[in-house]
């Protein structure tokens, strides 16, 4: 196994480099393996986009960014994407039993496998080139035996930028290829905002059907240039590109009729979709024809869409076909596709100077229209820089076995931060039990925690049972609830986590285990300890490491990509697309969330059965959630109602008056708008808006 790089895996041990939380980036060779002096790095592309859109694309952010990457997993791997980049340089040393005769020192390589499973060391990042997502820096990187690596020495420097950059996709070219060439094909269309790739997709559909007419459809508002014009982009990508389409795609119909016009003939017979930009794919099944082909290049497009639609639209044999980026032998298909287009790469070498670091990555196109990108990892999503720094902090505690507190209101999403800590732990790949302690009947829960011997009470199974510590063994143990447990079951619980063991019930032989305790609770289990609700020292022992999840309405950001999540959900349970319109969202992110996530999928659940419509507007999320606003306005009166033994009327005044100026508030937003609303002058409000502390 040292041939894949196992003898540098420092955690977990037992797994590959690509998939190992950290490896040894040590400078010295371990056997089979090939050091070379790094000159660049090609982030994948999705990578970059995110890592510029939370950097604010400041060079200096971007840059810090990588370095610790680096720094803390030696080597690069963007959990956020999942994704990392490929590497290029000068072979500095090759180990005595590496088995590369291909390879020698001296030789400048290209290294096309993914640098998440090649330990890399950065000394300094010299400078960021924006047009093409590379990195120049110093430092080396260790490649294994079996790393793919392809010899370069030959091409000039300023071609083996693009050379780097259409290595990301060669394996797409290769596919490309093969799919077109029994086809009858007259009209392509690419949609892209990516000028580079805009000319290698061009050039090797030229190569392929030179007599084909080449079409570009560039999202309105997201070119890689704001300032591109259409003459500018016609000059630039001439003469592989016949027609160039701005149009948005949130009106797929509209758009599709613009560029075709009437008639079946004007249908495309290829289209070359390298963006996930919502409703992209509703445009290229409109504008395909009959019989003709639509091939994906990212991951995240929704094939299944393209693929109803086109069937909805009475379109027979229309093929959506995911193009792979890894096939092997295809460094020719790189190299050729960048030789050949030669005369276009002379005017994108002009263009790029004379625009240099004017030109931002896309990122996505409701970055470029309002909304942040959304990120996401290991099924986690957000958009609020307060929820990044949660998930940094529970990335940095994942890797330290230890005991941890995840704390925050119910529906917070405390569950889902353990799922994100255990899977970047050391021990993602053990037994991980969940148990909510407030379900647990207090006199089971001793069984239920260490399991019984056989015949050791009244129904017990004649086998014994084993119990919650022991089926977790070697794993996490997540208690979720901690503080619902009875003192009794909690002074049990201090003793095996000070000892690591423990007795079954009826049982006379000590079980000893290895377990990471993670716990959770809705209310402070400090605060429970000043109540003497919990004990004391139980909680110095798991409070080795604290996380507090922020309320919904303190990260209101992501609201909009948990919305979208979430209607994305029901609308593939329930066969139905559907969608908020740009007002709808808004009304969502204004709205207060006191359940929290849990509410607000409740809330779009509820909105999406009863839209009528395919697109929920903000009327219906208004009238829904002023329902909950006067719902817990109600509730909450009935509650103090029932507690008071006398009923004092200035005080039920008071408090009925607090209550009406925040629920007028929650609804309006604005204390111009609640004023409005109840009738009342601003400045009466905004009074007694500060003397409820509202």
């Amino acid at each position: 196994m040292r041939n894949f790089g196992e003898v540098r895996v420092i955690e977990p041990k037992g797994s590959l480099p690509v998939t190992a939380w950290k490896v040894d980036n040590s400078r010295e060779l371990k056997g089979r393996e090939i050091r070379i002096l790094l000159d660049y790095i090609t982030m994948e592309r999705d990578s970059m986009c995110q890592i510029c859109s939370i950097c604010e694309h400041d060079t200096a952010k971007i840059a810090g960014k990588i370095m610790k990457f680096v720094n803390e997993r030696g080597k690069i791997h963007n959990p956020y994407t999942n994704s990392g980049a490929v590497c290029s340089g000068v072979v500095e040393k090759i180990s005595d039993d590496c088995g590369r005769n291909d390879v020698k020192v001296g030789d400048y390589v290209v290294c096309m496998s993914t640098m998440t499973g090649i330990p890399v060391y950065i000394e300094e990042i010299e400078d960021i080139d924006y047009d093409f997502g590379q990195i120049k820096c110093k430092g080396y990187a260790i490649l294994f035996e079996t790393t793919i690596l392809e010899i370069c020495d030959d091409l000039p420097e300023n071609r083996k930028r693009y050379l780097r950059r259409a290595i990301d996709e060669e394996g797409t070219f290769f596919g490309l290829s093969e799919i077109v060439k029994d086809m009858d094909i007259k009209k392509v269309l690419i949609i892209s905002v990516s000028l580079v790739e805009i000319a290698l997709f061009a050039q090797q559909m030229k190569n392929c059907v030179p007599d084909a007419e080449i079409s570009l459809l560039v999202e309105n508002g997201c070119t890689c240039s704001a300032n591109m014009k259409e003459k500018v982009l016609l000059d630039v990508l001439s003469p592989l590109i016949d027609h160039i389409y701005f149009d948005p795609m949130s009106h797929p119909i509209e758009t599709a009729a613009r560029i075709l016009g009437e008639g079946e003939m004007n249908q495309m017979d290829v289209i070359i979709n390298l963006e996930n930009i919502k409703n992209c794919e509703s445009v290229a099944a409109l504008m395909v024809r009959s019989g003709g082909l639509i091939c994906h290049t990212n991951v995240d497009n929704n094939y299944s869409q393209a693929l109803l639609i086109t069937e909805s639209l009475g379109k027979k044999g229309v093929v959506n076909y995911a193009l792979d980026s890894v096939y092997e032998n295809t460094y020719s298909i790189a190299l050729g596709l960048v030789q050949d287009a030669e005369p276009i790469l002379k005017k994108l070498d002009e263009y790029f100077e004379k625009n240099k670091r004017k030109i931002k990555l896309r990122v996505s196109c409701e970055e470029e229209h309002g909304q942040k990108a959304a990120r996401q990892i290991d099924g986690f999503l957000f958009m609020s820089p307060v929820t990044e720094e949660l998930v940094a902090d529970a990335l940095n505690i994942a890797k330290y076995d230890c005991n941890v507190i995840i704390q925050g209101e119910t529906g917070v999403g405390k569950e889902r931060i353990f799922d994100l800590i255990h899977q970047n732990s050391p021990r993602k790949s053990k037994p991980c039990i969940k148990i909510n302690c407030a379900t647990i009947q207090e006199n089971l829960a001793e069984s239920e925690f260490f399991g019984y011997e056989k015949g050791s009470f009244t129904g017990a199974s004649s086998t014994g049972k084993e119990g919650y510590f022991e089926m977790a063994n070697n794993g996490t143990l997540f208690l979720d609830e901690i503080g619902s447990l009875p003192l009794s079951m909690q002074s049990k619980l201090l003793r095996v986590l000070q000892e690591n063991t423990f007795y079954r019930v009826g049982g006379t032989q000590a079980k000893h285990v290895n377990v990471r305790v993670i716990c959770a609770n809705n209310i402070p289990l400090k605060k429970l300890v000043d109540e003497g609700k919990f004990r004391e020292d139980l909680f110095y022992r798991l409070n080795i490491c604290q996380i507090e999840i922020p309320p919904l309405r303190k990260r209101k950001e992501d609201v909009y990509c948990l919305a979208k999540d979430f209607i994305k959900k029901y609308s593939l349970k329930y066969g139905v697309d559907k969608d908020f319109s740009p007002e709808a969202y808004r009304k969502l992110e204004e709205y207060h969330w006191p359940g929290n996530v849990r509410e607000l999928e409740n809330t779009v659940h509820r909105l999406y059965i009863c839209g009528r419509e395919n697109t929920i507007e903000a009327d219906l999320v208004d009238d829904l959630l002023n329902e909950n606003v006067y719902d817990e306005s109600v509730i909450d009166i009935r509650k103090e109602f029932k507690r008071e033994e006398s009923l004092d009327f200035n005080q039920i005044i008071e408090r009925q008056e607090k209550k009406l100026i925040e629920y007028a508030l929650k609804k309006e937003g604005t204390t111009r708008k609640a004023a409005d609303f109840l009738n009342l002058p601003q400045t009466t409000l905004a009074r007694k808006k500060v003397k409820y502390n509202l």
